[in-house]
C-alpha cells in the first residue's frame, strides 16, 4: 500500500481525500454487508431455516408520548401523565 504524506498535501487536496476515503468506506460497508447477508443466509438454509425466521426486518418503533392526565390549574405550563414520580 502506498503511503501518502498528509503534511506535503494542501487543503483542497485534503478535502478531495477525505470525499474518496468517505465514498470508498460506504461501498465497502454495503460490499461486507451483503457477503454477511449471503454467510448469514447460506448458514440459515444448510439448517433447514430461512433467514426471515430469525430477523423480521422491521426497525424497533420509538416510545410514543403519553397523554397529560393531570394539569396545575394555577400553572398550566406543569402537566404529568400519571407515570413516573408524582410531581410536587
Amino acid at each position: 500500500m502506498a503511503r501518502i504524506n498528509l503534511n506535503n498535501m494542501s487543503y483542497a487536496e485534503l478535502l478531495a481525500l477525505q470525499e474518496r476515503v468517505e465514498a470508498a468506506l460506504i461501498e465497502r460497508m454495503a460490499a461486507e454487508a451483503q457477503e454477511v447477508k449471503e454467510k448469514l443466509e447460506a448458514r440459515a438454509e444448510k439448517s433447514g431455516f430461512s433467514l426471515p425466521d430469525f430477523v423480521d426486518g422491521r426497525k424497533p418503533r420509538a416510545k410514543s408520548k403519553v397523554a397529560v392526565k393531570y394539569l396545575n390549574p394555577k400553572d398550566p405550563s406543569q402537566t404529568w401523565s400519571g407515570r413516573g414520580r408524582k410531581p410536587l
